[in-house]
């Protein structure tokens, strides 16, 4: 009888010491993670959350009652809980700044492999006015914009769209076609953050995202998803498109309904050109393991970075993980697709 090989031991790193609101987000998609993966016999599972308050926990389950139950521990005390814990690998589920940046670079100091991209990259990826300029100068499509602070006037002409630099899920976001809309806009985005991205709006077209996934070195693009806009009444996509909550107050996932979103056929004319775009702005980004970038499709059939979002859950809904499914990948085969690249970097001179 052959060996059986010890289970790895994954540290689901989960929370944030931003506010509630990530904190909660990043329980969502955790919890989804969990629940794909625990059922797979090859893995042995340990949460740790952050909270708000900077108090570290190792709860049993990612409820928020779970996460009450558990005891508080300083960052240290934590750290050092850790590393006497003979992890194998972290898979990092935190999307506030500091989560996809400094608590990833964490790991990398206590030299426990991390799943995903590392810091830097997200760093990038987080910045929109950064990313661009990055993948702009690989060769892909970015529209025409500028960077504006509080005072500033954009030259820019209408029709822009107006978004804080450093934030997610379309918050702040909006869709300028009057002059009159412009400073309300503006400081909509400065809400967000001290800058604000203003770019030529992309008529419509389509709006899709693409992910890629490393297989032995090599990233390989998954199918694409496309989101429900429409020239008129929703032309660009807003916060109530992708995030919700429910009569309890728990997070769920708007966009991944039918009529939200939806896998595009293989043959599809518009494939070829923005996996183009994908592998271009992959390597430009220095993305491992996984990445994801939206795209907005002009009426003429031509992709337009719009911007980065390096990561993935491995929950069902996780929208890379909905991309392998329309593959014939499913999320434990996507996973292990990943350790295994994890594995050959960690291995190779």
């Amino acid at each position: 009888m052959a060996p059986v090989a010890p289970r790895r031991r994954l540290l689901h790193l989960a929370g944030s010491p931003v506010d509630e609101f990530f904190a909660d987000l990043s329980r969502l998609y955790a919890a989804g993670a969990l629940d794909a993966l625990s059922g797979d016999d090859r893995y042995e599972h340990v949460i740790v959350h952050v909270a708000p308050d900077g108090t570290w926990t190792f709860p049993a389950g990612l409820t928020a009652a779970d996460v009450a139950a558990a005891e508080p521990l300083s960052a240290a005390s934590a750290i050092d809980r850790i590393t006497r814990s003979d992890i194998d690998a972290v898979l990092p589920q935190m999307f506030c700044r500091p989560g996809m940046t400094s608590y990833r670079s964490l790991f990398d100091v206590l030299d426990i492999p991390l799943v995903g991209n590392p810091a830097e990259v997200m760093a990038i990826a987080a910045d929109k006015a950064t990313a661009r300029a990055v993948v702009a100068a690989a060769g892909v499509a970015v529209p025409a914009g500028e960077v504006v602070v509080s005072g500033d006037r954009p030259s820019t002409p209408l029709p822009v769209v107006v978004k804080p630099v450093d934030a997610d899920n379309s918050l702040g976001v909006t869709l300028v076609t009057e002059p009159d809309g412009l400073v309300p806009a503006l400081e909509s985005a400065w809400e967000h953050g001290t800058r604000a991205l203003v770019e030529t709006f992309v008529p419509l077209g389509r709006e899709v995202r693409c992910g890629v996934v490393v297989r032995d070195g090599e990233p390989v693009c998954l199918p694409l998803e496309e989101y429900s806009v429409h020239a008129e009444g929703s032309p660009i996509r807003t916060p109530a498109d992708k995030l919700a909550r429910t009569g309890d107050g728990d997070l769920y996932l708007v966009a991944k309904t039918a009529d939200h979103a939806w896998i595009v056929p293989d043959d599809d004319p518009v494939v070829p050109a923005v996996h183009a775009a994908a592998r271009l702005a992959h390597e430009a980004l220095g993305c491992r393991h996984y990445s994801l970038f939206d795209f907005r499709i002009d009426p003429d059939g031509r992709p337009w970075f719009l911007e980065a979002g390096p990561y993935c859950s491995f929950s069902r809904g996780s929208v890379v993980a909905v991309m392998a499914a329309a593959a014939g990948m499913d999320v434990t085969t996507l996973f292990a697709t990943v350790l295994d690249e994890l594995d050959r970097e960690r291995t190779t001179p």
